[in-house]
């Protein structure tokens, strides 16, 4: 996989849960296994989730220790650590990215199924350019014209993914807040609810309405996106992005909620058809 690619993020998760199953078959804790690389056990912890690069050195002292010493299965991990380490295309941008947003933009290009619930805005996957524009604005007060646009210009090229045979799978409910709450002038806002109109058709696409109509619902703890990964290996990784930092959940036990969450949400909204007949009157009285 090219260092262009979304992949390097996936191959970490999966470095990492590999040393993690062998370093529990052996019985080692993550402090002596952090010990044996002059490192400490948050260190292991983080290898162990994929959340950080790795060293060859770290990876070989790491498989000696854990006993395996089979050359054609170490040298399988070791090719993992060039490929985990690769800096996918995102990395041009890291100017303007929030140091947490770099790993979402690689589970989310390496995602096999992206389902989400927003409640703010539109997702910035089903953006236009100049919606999203008004939303960076909005959210960088103070950043310059060319930070803006770069910022703009990621967005765009996260969404490039969509036109391709490999697309995800995508199921989005957009609370009616989202399209109720205007980012830009009118001409902006119509423009938005057009190309919802039209991707929502797309095959890989289902896009439901959550109305205000509907009163209270699943949702209530506010937006998140739930990751899901062709590798059987990877858990289902849940989204959740705070003022000024995010939090990564891959426990089953959590997943889980924000599976039940997500599913009683699209049962509870409107179905694509009548969601698109929403949005179509929304168009009409903008």
């Amino acid at each position: 996989m090219s260092a262009g690619e979304p992949g390097s993020v996936v191959r970490r998760m999966l470095l990492g849960s590999q040393l993690r199953r062998l370093r529990e078959a052996r019985g080692i804790t993550r402090e002596a296994a952090g010990y044996s690389i002059r490192a400490s056990e948050s260190k292991i912890s983080r290898m162990e989730l994929g959340r950080v690069s790795f060293k060859s050195r770290d990876v070989e002292d790491l498989l000696t220790l854990y006993g395996i010493t089979d050359e054609v299965e170490r040298n399988s991990l070791l090719s993992l650590v060039k490929e985990a380490n690769a800096a996918g295309w995102w990395h041009s941008y890291s100017d303007v990215l929030p140091s947490w947003f770099p790993t979402y933009v690689g589970l989310e290009g390496a995602a096999s199924l992206i389902r989400a619930y927003e409640v703010q805005f539109v997702h910035g996957l089903l953006q236009t350019e100049a919606y999203a524009r008004a939303v960076v604005r909005r959210g960088m007060k103070s950043a310059s014209a060319a930070d803006v646009e770069r910022r703009v210009a990621l967005r765009l090229e996260r969404q490039k993914h969509f036109l391709e045979n490999s697309a995800p799978e995508c199921h989005i409910v957009l609370d009616e807040a989202a399209l109720r709450r205007p980012y830009g002038d009118r001409d902006v806002m119509r423009g938005q609810f057009q190309h919802l109109i039209e991707i929502s058709e797309r095959p890989n696409v289902r896009l439901q309405i959550m109305p205000f109509g509907f009163g209270g619902h699943s949702g209530e703890s506010g937006a998140f996106t739930l990751l899901s990964f062709p590798e059987s290996d990877l858990s289902d990784v849940v989204y959740l992005e705070q003022l000024t930092s995010a939090l990564y959940l891959d426990k089953s036990e959590d997943v889980a909620q924000y599976e039940k969450a997500l599913k009683e949400l699209q049962q509870d909204s409107p179905g694509p058809d009548e969601s698109r007949d929403l949005l179509r009157g929304l168009l009409q009285l903008s």
